[in-house]
């Protein structure tokens, strides 16, 4: 009986070399939040938003999605910050400890950071603010990366946060 080989996975589509015009577009700016370039650096990205209505959950406080959305979007905006030419990268898991609640009319302050990038993992933490320094969430979380050719391994980083 003949083998089937499966289909591989899809890779995620390589990110834009500039990062500013990727911050203008995907699924955290469909929901309200920018990345903020100028509070950014490599290997450190924030993300900011205003709290509306539409994020509101039924008890009226922030959706837990909004907060690990914008975490993700933080957290991942540093691994993409620091990938060599050809690289790509995609969450591979996501904790998120919810610590406060934020209500309509908040801004949420996101900021994302490279614990250690290894050849094909990034380890990232990242923080979620209100508007009045209190803290709201902090996550954990892994990306994968993808080399540019799928037939040898990942370089080693070359560029650390």
């Amino acid at each position: 009986m003949a083998r089937r080989t499966r289909p591989s996975d899809p890779r995620p589509v390589a990110p834009s070399p500039s990062l500013s015009r990727a911050a203008r577009q995907g699924f955290h700016h469909e929901v309200g939040f920018r990345v903020s370039l100028a509070e950014s650096t490599p290997g450190a990205y924030t993300v900011r938003g205003r709290v509306e209505t539409r994020h509101l959950n039924i008890n009226g406080v922030v959706h837990g999605g909004v907060y690990a959305t914008i975490l993700d979007t933080a957290m991942g905006a540093s691994v993409v910050s620091i990938l060599a030419p050809g690289e790509t990268t995609a969450t591979t898991s996501l904790y998120v400890e919810f610590l406060r609640a934020a209500r309509r009319g908040d801004t949420l302050v996101a900021r994302g950071r490279i614990q250690r990038r290894g050849r094909h993992i990034a380890f990232v933490e990242g923080e979620l603010w209100g508007a009045e320094g209190v803290r709201l969430s902090q996550a954990r979380g892994t990306w994968y990366i993808w080399s540019p050719d799928p037939d040898r391994p990942a370089a080693a980083a070359r560029r650390r946060p």
